[in-house]
């Protein structure tokens, strides 16, 4: 195929074809540059049988479809005497919907369809000429995928061209059904032996018992670390008074007046507790609370009951509207009652209104772990490969696959110990073996990892002015080419505002600008800082010499009122562990090995990972944040780095512009 060979990539071949042969799980961390994908797929493709590949961004899932997927199929089919076949696969809500392209979206106020381009302002507003450039473009595309339209649309604009599955009228009453954009995704995955998706739909198909992929022999999970987080995020709903109001808008003019009534009632009700209600994490049901609940779901049964099923003969536009009336009603129902359930494996809260703006407060509800259910969904007749640049946390492989559902022994075949497979393992819980390919890039020679060990600890105000003078200080010894992860928005903007005066060149500040843009001027200038939080953290891909520093603010811990993260934490802690550090600590290491990642791209890039937060220098815990991060060369020396920093500046050539 042209490249170079990669001792890392031939030995994590070789592990996953063993895998597929043995039908054990396999979790393999490789490095940036190993060149993960095609050491899944040549062994993958070899094989035969089908293979999802499930991962976490709309980068690598284009990359492997543009990219890898062709030249390997290209190289391969001499060898295999057939040419494999590929398809993407994503969930419905992102195909556009052919019905509503045409026939119009559902009105929320439950009187049939309406235009979108002419109801929302108009066809010379920002969303009517969004719609009506879906609906020219829905003439023009083959595959109808919203990632495939430049430039996008709003997300408002798309919510009236699309459908959940739930709101879907099906393929066959559907008089569109016959050429469905999402329908004809699904028989294409059907027909190819490599199916690539998102963990979002993985979660999906564990989740609601009927198949949504594929049958398949193979389950690649890329990105795995990000795993748990995306089918936990599926795995959560919400009550709030919007969502009840817009149900009752789109059941009024069709169920039973009484019905609906009830349910206007019940959210009313619902509505002033909540207006009152404080943010906390709740062991049970207030009374009060658990009555206006129990009132929502009893009325959402009335009006479900009055909905029906929509006729078999011909679809019609109410058809549509109660589709999508009973659609908002059950899913209401379905939140209510599992609230209602209390269950042991669920943590229940109250959600602050400042995260939605002005309003009522919210209940939300989450799984306490999602392990049971990936091992009882994932591993069962298949082999499962999981693979992440980041999935040793503290060197250990342990704390990662107990996350995953996998038990907390196996034949690890990493670069530390060959182990015997233990005696006694329980029946239920999947085998499994773990090896660390390492990286082709040397850590070592081509990054420093400097702890600010002289700044006091990091409290809970997002002002520290003796960290705010160490980053301008840091900035300036680089020349700009810095990255900024900040724990919070706040610290971001708090950082940005205070040194947009103090430091050459700008400072680019997420949230003022799409992502891309972001990115696409930080990789292109030859002094500018891009600041900003989480989304940063993961998935920046900027290398040469336009990102030669990459800054921490602190350890990012999760808050410690965090209802789900502090209820994990208890959970541990009640069966006789560490709960700091199997959650709280394993969440913030994980973000900050990815963080680390952030820097060194290629085998000529050369840079400092900067954590200004003491603690990794002194408290206990700093050793397990440290050996979860590349193996960069550490020191506390502030002068040090200055003139390393100074050094690397000089000699860097100009950023490439892609």
């Amino acid at each position: 195929m042209g490249g170079t060979e990669r001792p890392g990539q031939v030995a994590m071949a070789e592990a996953v074809a063993a895998a597929v042969e043995s039908g054990e799980q396999l979790l393999v961390q490789a490095g940036t540059g190993t060149g993960k994908s095609l050491a899944y797929l040549v062994p993958a493709l070899a094989h035969g049988d089908r293979v999802v590949v499930a991962t976490a961004t709309l980068a690598l899932q284009r990359q492997l479809v543009e990219r890898d997927l062709p030249r390997t199929v290209d190289a391969l089919q001499p060898l295999l005497r057939r040419r494999p076949q590929f398809a993407m696969l994503k969930g419905r809500s992102n195909y556009l919907c052919l019905h509503r392209v045409h026939e119009g979206a559902p009105s929320d106020e439950g009187e049939g369809l309406f235009d979108p381009a002419e109801a929302l302002g108009g066809p010379s507003s920002k969303l009517g000429k969004d719609i009506l450039r879906l609906r020219d473009w829905a003439d023009e595309t083959e595959s109808g995928d919203r990632d495939d339209m430049s430039p996008g649309v709003s997300d408002r604009a798309w919510a009236q061209m699309s459908v959940s599955s739930r709101e879907c009228l099906g393929a066959t009453k559907c008089p569109y059904g016959g050429e469905c954009f999402a329908e004809a995704a699904r028989e294409r995955a059907k027909l190819a032996d490599v199916v690539v998706t998102n963990h979002a739909l993985l979660a999906i198909d564990a989740l609601e018992g009927a198949p949504v992929l594929p049958e398949h022999e193979l389950l690649i999970v890329d990105e795995a670390h990000e795993l748990v987080s995306r089918v936990t995020g599926i795995a959560t709903a919400e009550l709030t008074t919007g969502a009840v109001n817009r149900a009752v808008k789109r059941a009024a003019k069709l169920a039973n007046e009484k019905a609906v009534d009830a349910l206007q009632a019940a959210a009313e009700n619902y509505h002033g507790l909540m207006e009152i209600a404080q943010p906390a994490r709740l062991e049970e049901l207030p009374e009060n609370i658990g009555y206006a609940v129990a009132a929502i779901r009893e009325a959402c049964r009335s009006v479900i009951t009055s909905l029906g099923e929509i006729r078999d003969k011909g679809v019609t536009d109410e058809d549509a509207v109660r589709k999508q009336a009973r659609a908002s009603v059950e899913s209401i129902h379905d939140t209510a009652d599992r609230m209602l359930e209390g269950s042991e494996y669920d943590v229940l809260w109250i959600e602050d209104r400042d995260r939605f703006g002005p309003g009522a407060a919210s209940l939300r509800v989450a799984p306490l772990s999602v392990s049971g259910l990936l091992r009882e969904s994932l591993y069962k007749e298949r082999s499962v490969v999981l693979t992440s640049a980041t999935l040793k946390l503290g060197g250990d492989f342990t704390g990662v696959a107990l996350s995953l559902g996998l038990g907390p022994d196996g034949r690890r075949a990493d670069d530390r110990a060959q182990e015997p497979a233990p005696a006694a393992v329980p029946a239920d819980v999947p085998q499994w073996r773990a090896m660390d390919v390492g990286s082709p890039f040397d850590y070592p020679r081509q990054g420093i990892l400097y702890v600010a060990k002289h700044l006091p600890p990091p409290g809970r105000e997002p002002d520290r002015p003796a960290m705010l003078d160490e980053l301008a200080e840091l900035i300036q010894a680089a020349g700009g080419r810095t990255l900024g992860l900040f724990s919070s928005m706040r610290a971001a903007q708090t950082a940005a505002e205070a040194l947009r005066d103090r430091v050459p060149g700008e400072i680019l500040l997420q949230g003022e600008d799409t992502l891309g843009e972001l990115i696409r001027a930080f990789s292109t200038s030859a002094d500018s800082c891009l600041f900003g939080t989480l989304s940063l953290w993961q998935g920046v891909d900027v290398p040469g010499s336009a990102c030669q520093l990459v800054v921490m603010d602190r350890i990012p811990f999760p808050r410690p009122d965090d209802p789900l993260m502090s209820a994990r934490q208890r959970d541990v802690e009640q069966h006789g562990g560490n709960g700091f550090m199997a959650v709280a600590a394993t969440h913030a290491a994980l973000l900050m090995a990815q963080g680390a990642g952030r820097l060194i791209r290629a085998a000529d890039d050369r840079g400092v990972v900067a954590v200004l937060d003491s603690r990794l220098a002194t408290a206990r815990y700093g050793g397990f944040f440290r050996s979860s991060m590349p193996d960069f060369w550490f020191t506390t020396d502030r002068n040090q780095v200055r003139r390393s920093l100074a050094a690397i500046d000089a000699s860097a050539p100009p950023p490439r512009v892609r």
